[in-house]
């Protein structure tokens, strides 16, 4: 009987076996969308093999269009209850909610790469997909909404059209190269503080380089990227509880119909 490394070996090769048979576009598209990210997950950065490479960022690139509608919905509905979208100053200066990627996220993906090594599928296919979300802001019938921690991800600079991303991406990843004691995380959203104009920590980000399908989040906790969105949108894009018993009423209208991602 096979011990020890063979056995992890034939082990390791009969998961392969049975998940290269796995359809996991029509799975995810059916229902299936947690099975499928566990088995994707499973897989880690052997995900990129020839066998699985091209479904994995198909579900990846759903996934996407997922979360772009869904955010579409939020800041539509959103906008009809009065909300104003603004930056986390003093001065609430208005903003856009939201922003689709521009046509530099390409040339953005492979300058990524070229400094930080393999990005998460789910990286890529927000960024070209996607774009930026920030909804920070005050809503008229829940005045402290901005301590919710409301949705942010700014991952493809497109909410600043007039500079480039890459360059605080840059001074970031020249700030970690001098001394890199931890993994390098690439900033995505202020913490739950600042989002509320208050001092606080470090902001929220992803951990790179990552040739997995899903992405490692640093927020209030450590999560899966998919697992935090998921998080999120079944709270309106609210997901911080708040001392105000209209955030529920909001959140009950917000959240109605989004899809799982």
């Amino acid at each position: 009987m096979p011990h020890g490394p063979l056995l992890q070996e034939i082990t390791c090769g009969t998961m392969i076996a049975m998940i290269r048979h796995l359809d996991w576009v029509n799975r995810y598209v059916a229902g299936q969308q947690d099975r499928v990210w566990h088995e994707m997950r499973q897989l880690g950065s052997r995900v990129r093999e020839p066998a699985f490479a091209a479904e994995a960022q198909a579900v990846c690139d759903e996934m996407a269009r997922r979360a772009r509608s869904n955010i579409e919905t939020l800041v539509a509905r959103l906008r009809e209850q009065g909300y104003r979208f603004h930056q986390n100053d003093d001065d609430q200066t208005p903003t856009e909610p939201y922003t689709p990627p521009d046509p530099k996220a390409e040339e953005l993906l492979h300058w990524l790469e070229q400094r930080l090594g393999p990005l998460p599928m789910v990286l890529s296919s927000w960024i070209r997909i996607v774009g930026d979300v920030w909804l920070v802001g005050t809503h008229p019938q829940w005045p402290n909404s901005a301590a919710a921690d409301p949705l942010v991800l700014e991952l493809a600079g497109s909410r600043y059209p007039n500079s480039d991303i890459r360059e605080y991406f840059a001074e970031e990843i020249e700030a970690w190269q001098e001394d890199q004691d931890e993994p390098f995380l690439l900033p995505v959203a202020p913490d739950h503080f600042h989002k509320d104009n208050v001092s606080g920590g470090g902001p929220y980000g992803i951990i790179l380089p990552d040739a997995s399908a899903d992405a490692h989040f640093v927020g209030e906790a450590r999560m899966p990227l998919v697992a935090y969105l998921n998080w999120t949108f079944r709270h309106g894009g609210f997901p911080r509880p708040t001392a105000d018993q209209a955030q529920w009423q909001v959140i009950r209208q917000l959240r109605k119909d989004l899809h799982r991602l």
